[in-house]
């Protein structure tokens, strides 16, 4: 029987084992297949405060694991593929194997939507990004492409106007899913140019191992052409790793986990941390923050029913 298993190794639940760990609790981390999290797929992390030269992702996170371990945290490789929340001890199964705990804290992050093609998985963290804020810096003075039709994508490009000489704005449709105020600042910044009815056919160049260029393709005329770009950053949305908890732990219609106040959520002794509660921040400090709110929520908890 464990007191404490957390679901997700990136800050939010590296972070969470930190605390439970000095807490005493000697949590037990599912790391899943993606260990790390967002981050360990970006590069370097400017904004993480603490590092004045900046840190490269995985370092960030590797870093907060090795301190979580120092204070007895353990670690397991796998994907939590059942879960059993009706009453404590909740039952976790990881690949076939069911363990028994007290808490539970879901700290399993949301995956960025791809547009899938082979050329942008190999270029991500090489001028592919899906974090605006996390890497717009990098294109100072450069050449930037947001794909994307929502509140999300307009808020990325025109955040990406403070850096970029040009921001290209690429949508399959001529109607956008934007709220009108956001759609209406995309359209008055000078800086962004609306290119409707456009697809990415691919992202060039993985043989230079860095975004040089996209093929573009217009479905209402069929034209095809290649654009230089220097940045290409994929807005059309997130989706929270929650399906293994459907029907136990409240989610909104996009499955975000929803909170019933600091870290809880809709079962006692149940935790959430991170980007799979949080749609709107989903930076490394603000889930590292998370994960620190509901490892002192979980030791509370605890102690009030006596362990």
């Amino acid at each position: 029987m464990r007191n404490v298993i957390i679901i997700g190794s990136g800050c939010a639940g590296n972070t969470a084992a930190v605390y439970t760990a000095r807490a005493n609790l000697k949590p037990l981390v599912i790391s899943g297949k993606h260990a790390g999290g967002q981050l360990s797929m970006t590069t370097l992390v400017e904004n993480f405060p603490g590092f004045p030269e900046g840190i490269q992702g995985p370092d960030l996170v590797e870093n907060i694991k090795k301190q979580a371990e120092n204070f007895g945290a353990e670690y397991m490789h796998g994907d939590v593929i059942d879960t059993e929340l009706g009453s404590p001890p909740f039952r976790i199964n990881v690949e076939g194997e069911w363990i028994e705990t007290r808490t539970l804290i879901v700290a399993s992050g949301a995956s960025a939507r791809w547009l899938g093609l082979d050329s942008e998985q190999k270029l991500i963290g090489h001028g592919v990004s899906s974090c605006a804020t996390c890497d717009g810096f990098f294109y100072r003075g450069k050449k930037i492409m947001v794909v994307g039709g929502g509140d999300s994508a307009m808020e990325e490009a025109n955040f990406l106007t403070r850096f970029g000489s040009e921001v290209a704005l690429v949508h399959r449709r001529d109607q956008f899913r934007a709220s009108k105020i956001m759609l209406d600042r995309v359209r008055h910044n000078p800086k962004v140019k609306l290119m409707t009815n456009t697809v990415v056919e691919d992202v060039l160049d993985p043989s230079q191992h860095v975004v040089t260029g996209v093929r573009l393709k217009n479905v209402a005329t069929g034209a095809v052409w290649e654009q230089a770009v220097d940045g290409f950053f994929v807005a059309i949305g997130h989706i929270p790793n929650t399906a293994v908890f459907k029907g136990q732990i409240e989610t909104d219609a996009d499955g975000y986990i929803l909170s019933k106040g600091g870290a809880k959520t809709n079962i006692p002794g149940v935790f959430h941390a991170g980007d799979v509660q949080d749609r709107v921040y989903r930076q490394a400090i603000t889930a590292s923050a998370a994960g620190c709110m509901a490892a002192m929520e979980a030791e509370r908890y605890l102690e009030a029913e006596g362990h």
